[in-house]
């Protein structure tokens, strides 16, 4: 399970990602779907540890950013 809580990424005066809430359940595929600049990619950085964030990420119940 990935679990996403109050995440926000922003770039300088940019906020690339605002507030993200939601859990992607264990064993389910999911899709970010979205135009050029909605934040896909940064959300998926910061999963991967490659972007300091606000907020918290866990994925099967340990912190991401560790």
């Amino acid at each position: 399970m990935i679990r996403f809580e109050h995440v926000t990424k922003r770039f300088g005066r940019y906020v690339a990602v605002d507030d993200l809430n939601t859990t992607v359940p264990a064993q389910q595929a999911y899709a970010f779907w979205g135009p050029n600049g909605a934040g896909k990619t940064t959300v998926i950085k910061c999963l991967l540890g490659l972007l300091r964030y606000e907020g918290r990420i866990a994925v099967n119940g340990f912190d991401a950013a560790r």
